[in-house]
């Protein structure tokens, strides 16, 4: 496959239909990749930037927004790029700062559709996508086979949690692979959770297409928490240099990482608003108390306690949750 560049220009920027970046010139290339079109036959377009190597080595492909409320992991893809400017390289990096566009465009976690039969959709359940399913599923198959798949050795998938919740700096990582382990490891989180993946997610088909790769969250979806962002960014670039894209940055990484391979969520009972009695990363006992339930009132409705001994891995920063929302995450 070759890289395609089409006659068309947006904004001064070259627009391709699908990227090799073995094909491409030293430097810096940022282009519109053409996707698929919406319900108007427009073309919906991505944003990517390519650092393309003087010298061979590593291809690493770092992908946000497949959720497109999880603004930090868009905010650290800028901040990679802007380190990686400026730089000599070996290998390549292909960044691509938002890959769900509608999502993005709309303050929402999902793809947003014009089908009736399949209004929204998780991305991040869809990969590698069908060419002949509905509209979410071919968007991501084309993404998938045009613009990632091609050009990774290793991947780094930038995240936060969900809209009304938090995260620290947490990564996933399959320890079947070394690779991802490392890679986890390099960035320094706060938590890194033993994960065999789950089908549908772009971190388990990467490592199943054997190209290694972990999911690193950042903090909350919606909301910038730009000192995690800063940390991320120091994390991804500590990768790049052990695996000889770039020369050392020189930035600390932490150390003092917990990891864990069990995670239990614990959800509303009842809607209401919910009061977080912990932070994340304390420390828990079984029987703590975790959380205090109220109703519109204001009337105490249920208190939330630990199911066993962990460390608080996520909480609601949105007072108001629906039954079944997650109010704490805990991890072992």
């Amino acid at each position: 496959m070759n890289t395609e560049i089409l006659k068309d220009i947006i904004d001064g920027y070259p627009v391709i239909s699908q990227l090799n970046v073995d094909d491409l010139k030293s430097g810096k290339h940022t282009f519109w990749f053409r996707v698929s079109t919406n319900a108007l036959g427009q073309w919906h377009h991505l944003p990517v930037i390519v650092f393309k190597g003087h010298k061979a080595g590593k291809r690493f492909v770092i992908t946000a927004g497949v959720h497109g409320d999880e603004y930090n992991g868009m905010l650290a893809s800028h901040q990679i790029a802007n380190a990686l400017s400026d730089l000599k390289i070996s290998g390549s990096v292909v960044i691509v700062p938002t890959v769900n566009l509608s999502g993005t465009l709309n303050h929402n976690r999902d793809y947003i559709s014009n089908d009736p039969d399949h209004s929204t959709a998780n991305l991040n359940r869809f990969f590698p996508g069908d060419e002949q399913g509905n509209e979410a599923q071919r968007y991501v198959y084309h993404v998938w086979e045009h613009l990632l798949k091609p050009n990774a050795d290793l991947a780094i998938d930038l995240h936060t949690q969900t809209t009304g919740t938090t995260y620290p700096l947490y990564a996933f990582a399959d320890y079947r692979l070394p690779d991802c382990i490392k890679m986890a490891r390099l960035i320094g989180p706060d938590v890194i959770l033993n994960d065999p993946g789950d089908p549908g997610i772009l971190e388990t088909v990467w490592n199943r297409n054997g190209i290694p790769s972990t999911t690193l969250e950042i903090g909350m979806g919606r909301y910038s928490d730009y000192p995690l962002v800063e940390r991320a960014v120091s994390g991804v670039l500590n990768v790049l240099t052990d695996y000889g894209v770039m020369e050392s940055h020189g930035a600390s990484i932490n150390t003092n990482i917990y990891e864990g391979k069990d995670v239990v969520s614990i959800r509303a009972l009842t809607g209401g608003f919910y009061q977080p009695q912990v932070s994340l990363l304390q420390s828990v006992k079984e029987g703590d108390l975790l959380s205090i339930g109220q109703d519109i009132f204001g009337a105490e409705v249920r208190r939330y306690y630990a199911p066993r001994d962990g460390v608080v891995l996520s909480l609601n920063v949105e007072p108001m949750r629906a039954t079944g929302a997650l109010i704490v995450r805990l991890i072992y």
